[in-house]
C-alpha cells in the first residue's frame, strides 16, 4: 500500500514544482479530494448510494472539489488546486492531471450513448484552468486542453485545443516544456491562432482590393466613348 502511494506523491510532484515533499503533497486538496472519491466510489460500486453520497459531501465540504461517486478514475489522477466539478458518468484515464475550476460536465440524457453524459478522458491529458470539457465526448491520449476552453467535440490524440468553442493549434510544445504542458495551454505567439487568422484576413482583403482595381480599370474601359472611324481617317 505505501508503494503505490509514493508512486502517486511522485508522480504530482513531478508536474508541480511547487512542490518541495511528499509530506507536502499530502496536504494538497486535490489528493484528499482523489482520497475520498476512492471511498465513495467502492460505496457507489456496492450500491450503498446514500453512504457514498454522504463521503463525496464531506470531501467536498473540504476540498471544494466535486467528484461524484460514479465517476471512475484511473492512476496518479492529479487536481492542481480546486474548485472542480466531475459528472456522474465521467471516465478518467491514469495520468490525467486537471487544474482548478474545470468542470466536466454532462448534456441531455437522450443524447450521445445511452446513459452516458459525461467526457471520457484518456491517458496523459492535460485539462487547463476554467475550461469545460461538456457532453460525452473523447479527450484523446496525451491532449491539452487550453485554459477557459470550451469542449464540445472529440479532441485527437497529441492535439492542443484552445478557444470557445476549442480549437485545435499548430503548437511545437516541446519547445516549451518537454514532456508535460502546465495549464495544458502552450505559452507562445506562434501556438496564438490570432495572428495566423489575421494574416489569412490580411492577404484576403489584399486579394479583394486587386480585383477591385481590376474590375474598375475595365468598368472604365468599357464606358470610354467610342471614336467614330470616319473621324480617325479624316485626321
Amino acid at each position: 500500500m505505501i508503494s503505490p502511494l509514493i508512486d502517486y506523491l511522485d508522480s504530482v510532484k513531478a508536474r508541480d514544482p511547487a512542490a518541495r515533499s511528499r509530506w507536502e503533497i499530502l496536504l494538497y486538496p486535490g489528493v484528499w479530494a482523489l482520497g475520498f472519491h476512492r471511498v465513495a466510489h467502492w460505496l457507489y460500486g456496492g450500491r450503498l448510494f446514500f453512504l457514498a453520497r454522504f463521503v463525496n459531501h464531506v470531501g467536498r465540504g473540504l476540498t471544494a472539489i466535486d467528484i461524484h461517486p460514479g465517476a471512475t478514475i484511473g492512476r496518479n489522477f492529479f487536481i492542481d488546486h480546486g474548485f472542480t466539478v466531475i459528472g456522474e458518468t465521467a471516465t478518467i484515464g491514469d495520468d490525467v492531471t486537471i487544474y482548478q475550476s474545470v468542470t466536466l460536465g454532462g448534456t441531455n440524457p437522450s443524447n450521445g450513448i445511452h446513459g452516458k453524459r459525461h467526457p471520457t478522458l484518456h491517458n496523459g491529458v492535460v485539462i487547463g484552468s476554467g475550461a469545460q470539457v461538456l457532453g460525452p465526448i473523447d479527450i484523446g491520449a496525451g491532449a491539452r486542453v487550453g485554459a477557459n476552453a470550451v469542449v464540445t467535440k472529440d479532441v485527437a490524440p497529441e492535439t492542443t485545443v484552445v478557444g470557445i468553442p476549442a480549437r485545435p493549434v499548430d503548437a511545437d510544445v516541446v519547445h516549451y516544456s518537454p514532456g508535460f504542458v502546465a495549464y495544458g495551454t502552450p505559452c507562445g505567439e506562434d501556438c496564438d491562432p490570432q495572428p495566423a487568422r489575421v494574416m489569412a484576413l490580411e492577404q484576403q482583403v489584399a486579394a479583394m482590393q486587386q480585383e477591385l482595381a481590376a474590375l474598375r480599370a475595365a468598368s472604365e474601359v468599357a464606358a470610354a466613348p467610342l471614336v467614330p472611324i470616319a473621324k480617325v481617317k479624316s485626321a
